[in-house]
């Protein structure tokens, strides 16, 4: 993604080189979420099998919440004097990841494809948690407030993938 159209102020205290650095690293968590609400609701309409309700249940909130991780997101790339970019072209031109390619698919299938999401999403947050700790401590702060959330919502995917002796159903 560019960021090619910044406004010339951004916010007070925060120079015009950390904002775009700054920009730069939230228009990436941008996509990856806007992509995960998409890939949430994805598996809501497809999964069946043994546990669909729970499951089916379980990831309105998470769409919800995801939903509103974008938003925040999208103000503070605003704040900053970016433009946030919400768009079909924009998030899978940002994209570096491959498409979900599960249709419609029993709970545990879907679930450890779900799993194997949440950790490039997560350990993508922890990376950009990193890099905005250098610059920019608001989004920092944001990110891994987020990641505090993401993280709980893997743990509900899992305990539905977990043995009794811990391992989970995609380890090899």
């Amino acid at each position: 993604m560019s960021n090619s159209t910044m406004a010339e102020f951004t916010a007070p205290g925060l120079s015009s080189d950390d904002a775009k650095k700054t920009v730069q690293v939230l228009e990436q968590r941008l996509v990856a979420l806007l992509d995960l609400q998409l890939t949430l609701k994805h598996i809501h309409w497809n999964v069946v099998g043994p546990n669909f309700i729970g499951v089916h249940e379980m990831l309105d909130p998470q769409v919800d919440a995801v939903r509103a991780m974008t938003d925040t997101i999208a103000e503070r790339v605003a704040t900053l004097g970016g433009v946030p970019k919400g768009t079909p072209k924009a998030i899978v031109d940002g994209r570096s990841w491959d498409d979900y390619n599960i249709g419609k698919g029993m709970v545990t299938d879907h679930l450890v494809a779900l799993d194997a999401v949440y950790n490039g999403v997560n350990g993508d947050h922890r990376k950009a948690i990193e890099t905005l700790s250098e610059i920019d401590a608001v989004s920092e702060d944001m990110i891994t407030g987020q990641l505090a959330e993401l993280e709980q919502f893997q743990w509900f995917v899992r305990a539905h993938i977990e043995s009794a002796s811990g391992s989970l159903k995609n380890d090899k």
